[in-house]
């Protein structure tokens, strides 16, 4: 790692200074947030101008999949940035090109037509887009359980609070429970069980809705902000056959999952299943420039063969954010960047988290791939109490603001949602890194069984 900066307190003050005066933040009040003065990144770390040195174990927002200033991709914009910086979307780009060419030779089945996007949420306005022209039909349904993103569609599918103020309940959304067994909503005791009775739930949720009114459902392969609750086998499959089944469109939300994140590509190879839509962005080039998109099947594709798709992005495949993506995944196949998350997650990160769940009564379970854990923290294992209320803040959420600053002190920046703190690094993190964040782990949680029952 290149050496550190030297201590410099008054030019964070600066930056910070700058900041509190001109930048909004999103999602927050503006007036109660303290922001970090970041002074550089490298790798799986992040240091502030007062020289205090973070493990980062959100990758940003799960994002930097092979970590921060990764040469080769730094380079890769650099020349891009010399050769063409930036040309409109209706021309054929050699960078754009390559970019869809590598990203449709690792998407699942034949979803082999890539349209390019600034991100995750505007991948996902798109994708509704065109399940909606595709099938005619309006209706949409997603998981309470979920995050699809910020913008007008995307927000409205989104399952958590963050929808409850832009709700304004005509985006033809209708939601559903997906299965979750430590909190089942259906009373499994067995992922079996709860496979079966999260299927007849949307089977009923369809039967009452109107199949033939229902353009797509959504789903979060892996659920991520919600809390990473890998769907029981089976699960996947199912949703799959009742979408061939009434000719719905199956629209597998990727963005935080895929590239490698949890031990494979894309987390669908896990289930051996293939959407007719998937949306992507984050990982496809570790975030060093904003980029997503939607991986598109066949069938759909020839829906807008002579007919006009209605939808575009000034910016669609820029040059040098699509230069990072084909730099991001040669680096992730020269260096094994997958294959590693795999290992970190089946034989660090898993057996280690477990192993801080037993030692600790504010863990209530653990459950994760590759580099994609959560933890869930309760006051009392046998009753699953949350340690917080759902949505707390404030007072409310005192115990997991200690746990969190508990994490900075020992020189980790945790992931924390609601009840839960996220195990995400990079999925180029070494062993003694995720090591490292497991100590700082094991500290906090000390911190957070103060407040168990």
């Amino acid at each position: 790692m290149t050496p550190h900066p030297p201590v410099d307190s008054a030019a964070g003050a600066a930056v910070k200074a700058a900041d509190r005066a001109h930048v909004f933040h999103s999602w927050s009040a503006q007036g109660l947030i303290d922001p970090l003065a970041v002074a550089g990144a490298e790798g799986s770390y992040f240091w502030d101008y007062d020289g205090n040195r973070y493990l980062d174990f959100t990758s940003g927002l799960v994002f930097t999949n092979i970590g921060y200033q990764h040469p080769t991709v730094v380079a890769a914009i650099q020349e891009q940035a010399g050769k063409m910086t930036t040309f409109a979307p209706a021309f054929a780009v050699e960078a754009r090109s390559e970019a869809a060419r590598l990203i449709a030779e690792r998407t699942p089945g034949d979803l082999d037509k890539i349209f390019f996007t600034n991100g995750g949420a505007e991948a996902v306005e798109n994708a509704v887009r065109m399940a909606r022209l595709h099938t005619g039909r309006t209706k949409v349904l997603s998981a309470y359980r979920s995050y699809h993103g910020a913008t007008s569609t995307a927000i409205n599918l989104t399952g958590d609070p963050r929808r409850w103020a832009s709700d304004n309940g005509s985006a033809g959304v209708v939601r559903f429970w997906a299965p979750f067994l430590y909190r089942s909503p259906f009373y499994a005791q067995t992922e079996e069980e709860e496979c079966a009775r999260a299927l007849q739930h949307l089977e009923d949720t369809l039967a009452y809705e109107g199949p033939s009114t229902i353009a797509a459902i959504i789903l979060e392969t892996i659920p991520g902000t919600a809390g990473i609750m890998t769907p029981p086998p089976g699960y996947l499959a199912g949703v799959r056959e009742i979408c061939d089944r009434y000719g719905i469109v199956f629209v597998l939300d990727e963005v935080m999952a895929g590239f490698g994140r949890t031990g494979k590509w894309f987390a669908a190879d896990h289930f051996d299943v293939t959407p007719d839509l998937m949306t992507f962005a984050k990982g496809v080039n570790s975030g060093y420039v904003p980029l997503g998109g939607v991986a598109i099947s066949a069938e759909i594709a020839a829906t807008f063969e002579t007919r006009p798709y209605p939808g575009g992005l000034t910016y669609s495949g820029h040059p040098l954010a699509c230069a990072a993506a084909v730099a991001t995944i040669q680096v992730m196949e020269d260096e094994k960047v997958v294959e590693n998350a795999a290992h970190i997650g089946e034989n660090v990160l898993g057996p280690g988290l477990r192993e801080l769940a037993e030692n600790h009564p504010s863990v209530g379970e653990v459950r994760g791939l590759g580099a994609f854990w959560a933890l869930e923290l309760v006051r009392n294992k046998e009753t699953r109490e949350p340690l917080v209320p759902y949505n707390a803040t404030g007072e409310a959420n005192a115990p997991m603001a200690a746990f969190g600053a508990a994490a900075k002190k020992n020189g980790l920046w945790p992931f924390i949602n609601m009840n839960r703190t996220h195990a995400v690094p990079a999925c180029n993190v070494t062993e003694a890194e995720a090591k490292e964040g497991l100590v700082a782990l094991d500290a906090a949680l000390s911190v957070a069984d103060e407040h168990t029952a």
